[in-house]
C-alpha cells in the first residue's frame, strides 16, 4: 500500500458518536468508556451474534452483511465504513484484532472524513506488517532473530528459506495477532503442511494471507511494553509485563512486572520500545512485543 498517497487525518472535533468495530468483551469496554465520556455508541454485529452482548450494551446496533460470515462480516471494510457514514458516526475505534491493524480500513475512515481512534495509516502500514516491522527494528538496532525479510510468496520460497534458518522455526502471520496464522515447525517434513494451515487460517481471520518465517525459541520469555504517545512526538513506556505463560500462541496470563530477568535486560527492552515508536512517529496507545 502506497504511504504517499494516503488522506490526511479530518481535523480535530469533538465525538459526540462512535462506531466500535468489533465485537463480545473488547466492544463493550470501550462503549462503556465512551459512555463515560457522554459520547454515543454504535455497535456492529454478524448475524452469528445477534444475540451476544456487546449488541445490547450498544446505544445502536446494526447487523452486517449476513453474506461475509462469522469473521467476514468484521472484516468488510466497505461495508463498515459505508454504515458509519450512514448512521452520522463521528469516529471509530477497532479494538484489536480485526481490522485494527488494517491500514487500509484506517485510510478508508479518513477519506470519509470519520475519525479512525489508533495510529494513522502510514503507521499501521509500517508497523501492522511484521516483516516491516522488523526492518524499522533493525534500522534503530534493536536485535531482531533471524527471519525472512519478506512475505513468502510461494512453498518453494520458503522450503529454501527454512535451510538457511534452520529448524525449529516457526511461521508467523505477516498481518494481525492472537496467535492466529502461527505455527511451530520442528523439523522439514512438516514445513509445507503447514505452512499452508498457517496460510489458510491467516487469511480467514485477517483477510490477509501472508506469512514470514523466523527462528523459534523454546522456553522463551515473552515480554511486552506498553507505551502511549501524542501528536507532539512524546513518547513514554509504562514499563514491561510477562506474557509467557500461553495456550496456542494467545496469552493466558499477563503479569506486571516481569520476574526473573535482569533489570538490565528490562531497561533495554523498555528503551528499545520508545525508540522503535519515536521511529515511526507513533500515535495513541500501543505493545511492543
Amino acid at each position: 500500500m502506497p504511504t504517499k498517497n494516503l488522506p490526511k487525518a479530518p481535523a480535530i472535533r469533538p465525538i459526540k458518536k462512535l462506531m466500535v468495530a468489533n465485537r463480545s468483551e473488547i466492544a463493550i469496554r470501550v462503549m462503556r468508556a465512551a459512555t463515560e465520556l457522554g459520547i454515543r455508541t454504535v455497535g456492529i454485529y454478524a448475524v452469528e451474534d445477534r444475540f451476544c452482548p456487546h449488541r445490547f450494551k450498544a446505544d445502536e446496533a446494526y447487523l452486517l452483511n449476513p453474506e461475509k460470515g462469522p469473521l467476514g462480516a468484521y472484516l468488510d471494510i466497505e461495508g463498515i465504513v459505508a454504515l458509519a457514514k450512514e448512521k452520522g458516526v463521528d469516529a471509530i475505534h477497532p479494538g484489536y484484532g480485526f481490522l485494527s491493524e488494517n491500514p487500509q480500513f484506517a485510510a478508508a475512515c479518513v477519506r470519509e472524513g470519520i475519525i479512525f481512534i489508533g495510529p494513522d495509516a502510514k503507521v499501521l502500514h509500517m508497523m501492522g506488517d511484521k516483516t516491516a516491522a522488523r526492518h524499522v527494528a533493525e534500522r534503530v538496532e534493536v536485535p531482531t532473530l533471524q527471519g525472512t525479510p519478506e512475505a513468502m510468496e510461494s512453498k518453494k520460497e520458503a522450503v529454501a528459506a527454512a535451510k538457511k534458518i534452520g529448524f525449529p522455526l516457526i511461521i508467523k502471520a505477516a498481518f494481525g495477532g492472537g496467535g492466529r496464522g502461527m505455527r511451530v515447525v520442528q523439523q522439514a517434513d512438516q514445513l509445507e503442511s503447514l505452512l499452508e494451515e498457517a496460510t489458510t487460517e491467516a487469511k480467514r481471520s485477517f483477510g490477509n494471507g501472508a506469512v514470514f518465517l523466523e527462528k523459534f525459541v523454546g522456553k522463551a520469555k515473552h515480554i511486552e511494553v506498553q507505551i502511549l504517545a501524542d501528536k507532539h512526538g512524546h513518547v513514554l513506556h509504562l514499563h514491561e509485563r510477562d506474557c509467557s505463560v500461553q495456550r496456542r500462541h494467545q496469552k493466558v496470563i499477563e503479569q506486571a512486572p516481569s520476574y526473573g530477568i535482569d533489570q538490565k535486560i528490562i531497561d533495554e527492552l523498555c528503551t528499545s520500545a520508545v525508540a522503535i515508536a519515536k521511529a515511526v512517529d507513533y500515535t495513541h496507545a500501543g505493545t511492543v512485543e
